[in-house]
């Protein structure tokens, strides 16, 4: 009798063991992975709410602004300052071209000069408007010339490239060549496709 009852006591502890090592009272167990569960969310809200007060979190401004493209900076999205244009080399049916970063496909004039005063303007820039803003390069994109900017009709500042104040075609549609040749003197920049990074 003495031997059963010291094999059950042994059988019984043995069960507590058991259940005490595989987590045994699920309540505290669940209670505790749910704890660290949520302090986890806590912890990554908390962190997304500091770098939004800190502005390491860039929130899209509300305002118009030309062809916003994000770039990643220290995990962070940050978009280019309001009034930024931002310049892509797009590939289109006439091969790669310089275009804006919405797709409107952008041209030179020849009746402009080399850094002169623009001179498609009233009814002419009605068809031709002018591109405007501050330039900036897409994140992908190394031209070979560079951008500038010069004072156009009213004042506007226009961009250039290589000099050259650009233009877009009224009307056309996104990464459309349609304006190239027009009255033999609209011409799209033309540009390669090692001018995109890793292209």
């Amino acid at each position: 009798m003495r031997k059963s009852a010291w094999a059950a006591a042994t059988g019984i502890a043995s069960s507590v063991l058991l259940l005490t090592a595989c987590g045994g009272s699920g309540s505290t167990s669940n209670s505790a992975a749910g704890s660290a569960t949520s302090s986890a969310v806590s912890s990554s809200s908390s962190a997304t709410a500091a770098a939004t007060a800190t502005g390491n979190g860039a929130t899209p401004s509300a305002k118009a602004h030309h062809s916003p493209q994000p770039q990643a900076s220290s995990g962070a999205v940050q978009f280019p300052p309001i009034g930024t244009t931002v310049m892509v080399v797009q590939s289109s049916n006439l091969g790669f071209v310089l275009a804006k970063a919405n797709g409107e496909v952008v041209y030179t004039y020849a009746k402009d000069t080399k850094g002169g005063t623009p001179t498609c303007t009233g009814s002419c820039a009605a068809i031709w408007p002018p591109v405007t803003g501050t330039p900036k390069a897409g994140p992908a994109d190394t031209f070979p010339g560079t951008f500038g900017v010069i004072k156009g009709a009213g004042g506007v500042e226009q961009i250039t490239y290589e000099g050259m104040p650009l233009y877009t075609y009224a009307g056309a549609k996104k990464l459309s060549t349609a304006g190239n040749g027009i009255g033999g003197v609209w011409h799209v920049v033309p540009l390669s496709r090692s001018d995109i990074t890793g292209g």
